[in-house]
């Protein structure tokens, strides 16, 4: 069994991972975990910290939570350095042992290197066999480590050339962290799949984090949005930024803004929590619930947009049900009774707010259905007299390769039912979702690139770029009309930045 059916039972999507960086800071190891901390939800497999001393690089990863790896504080205390960088971690490609924990440490016989990722890289099946076949020995089986062997094999002679070079080479979906003696680089892809900014703290000093939230959790203040194709330097002599490609688009996940994200981070411009309060009004708008009693969400990634709902709806907005903070979110079990006694330790429902009353459940997404069929269970095992389950996002029904563990649609319940075979199988007394243009409205990026600059191809079957090593698996659906791919963008970047020192 893979890990997205076993896992999908009680949380329909799995996160990405999440970066931290820091430079020219005293005990930045101790600020890397903070910074980290507040991304913990994008990754709970596995977390490390590379710290930078003077130019010699040390490095602490392991299996399980962040608090768990650091448990000890000597492992801290090790980490001397005035520079650092951080990744918490959930696999998106390759197995699950410590050899594919970040960030990656590499020590060559003229300088060492750390690299952490965020994404998914879709030709790395290509390079590495081009690269395996050529001499390179992997140590891992994550996609990330492709990087590192392109970076060694450059002939260029400063390491930022040899960076650009590299990451010319690659398609798909990534953040990069790159932590050497002489500066922390930062890099986005073409396309801007992934969320990345920078910070400055109160002495000056840069940090690059996934999200704003964990610039808030270290005291730095927002300076920018990381953009499609950057290649960012960070050093002793301040910040520097320029591109290693000016063939860009901005296409970011849309799941960051449904799901994935914090809702206290803002990306490219837009919060999280009031984009879900916009999805969740729209929601109401374009599917309304006549005689409806009052709104429930499904903690805790859909409270805004229920909230968003009930305020359009004129409902009671209600805590029908109740998280159990405590039970991790990759909780796994292998029958459907234990699948279903887990979903009960995890959440439950409040009878005396639920009991005869008619129910708008909004969650913000359907994967497989199996959670929101016990959910709805619940609900009317408390008594509730109807549950009418809004989604406010679109229904998934295509596989996404920029980042999300969700690579086939064997398992996605809209991929391969109706609209009414999806609701009676869930049990639900009806079921709908947010259209796709209700989406791109709530989340309403302001950028200077063209189109919506979001990545919707989950739910409408239009992919920003070629998925190239994935293709052949969309054939069908390409035969069929239902998937189409833009070519690699062409536009240039508005502008090339030169050097900056400070902001």
């Amino acid at each position: 069994m893979t890990k997205l059916q076993m896992t999908s039972d009680i949380r329909g999507l799995n996160e990405e991972c999440g970066l931290f960086g820091v430079w020219g800071l005293p005990d930045a190891a101790q600020t890397t975990f903070y910074g980290m901390h507040a991304l913990q939800h994008r990754g709970q497999e596995g977390a490390g910290i590379v710290s930078n001393d003077h130019g010699r690089l040390w490095q602490e990863r392991g299996l399980g939570l962040l608090s768990d790896v650091f448990r000890d504080p000597q492992k801290i205390e090790n980490l001397q350095g005035d520079s650092a960088i951080g990744h918490v971690r959930y696999a998106t490609a390759g197995t699950h042992g410590i050899e594919n924990i970040q960030p990656y440490l590499v020590h060559f016989n003229d300088y060492q290197m750390a690299l952490a990722h965020n994404g998914n890289i879709t030709n790395a099946l290509t390079l590495r066999k081009q690269l395996e076949d050529t001499g390179s020995i992997f140590q891992s089986s994550s996609d990330s480590e492709i990087l590192l062997h392109l970076i060694r094999r450059s002939h260029e002679k400063t390491m930022k050339a040899k960076i650009v070079e590299s990451l010319r080479q690659l398609r798909g979906g990534f953040a990069f962290l790159l932590l050497t003696p002489e500066g922390l680089f930062a890099a986005l892809d073409p396309h801007g799949f992934r969320p990345l900014c920078i910070g400055q703290l109160a002495d000056n000093q840069y940090v690059v984090a996934s999200e704003t939230a964990a610039l808030n959790m270290t005291g730095a203040a927002f300076v920018r949005d990381i953009q499609p194709g950057e290649l960012i330097k960070i050093s002793d002599q301040g910040m520097q930024v320029s591109h290693y490609t000016n063939n860009v688009t901005l296409n970011i996940d849309a799941m960051e803004y449904i799901y994935f994200a914090r809702p206290d981070s803002t990306i490219y411009g837009v919060n999280v929590h009031i984009a879900r309060k916009k999805m969740g009004r729209c929601l109401a708008q374009e599917q309304p619930v006549p005689g409806a009693d009052l709104v429930v969400g499904v903690p805790n990634s859909s409270l805004s947009a229920a909230q968003g709902f009930a305020e359009e709806a004129g409902l009671p907005n209600e805590m029908g049900l109740v998280k159990n903070q405590y039970i991790a979110r990759t909780f796994i079990q292998p029958n459907q009774d234990k699948r279903e006694r887990a979903v009960r330790m995890k959440l439950s429902a409040v009878k005396e707010v639920v009991a005869g009353k008619s129910i708008v459940l909004v969650d913000d997404s359907i994967v497989r259905g199996t959670t929101s069929m016990y959910i709805i269970r619940m609900l009317k095992d408390a008594g509730a007299k109807a549950v009418h389950v809004r989604i406010a996002s679109p229904a998934f029904k295509y596989p996404s390769f920029y980042g999300v563990d969700m690579q086939t649609t064997t398992e996605l319940m809209a991929a391969n039912h109706s609209l009414a075979e999806m609701t009676s199988m869930i049990q639900a007394d009806s079921l709908a979702f947010l259209s796709v243009e209700g989406l791109v409205r709530s989340i309403n990026l302001k950028t200077p690139y063209t189109g919506s600059g979001l990545t919707t191809a989950y739910f409408d079957g239009h992919y920003p770029s070629p998925v190239y090593d994935y293709e052949a698996s969309l054939s069908d659906k390409v035969a069929a009309g239902l998937v189409t791919f833009d070519a690699e963008p062409m536009a240039a970047m508005p502008e090339i930045i030169a050097v900056k020192k400070g902001v």
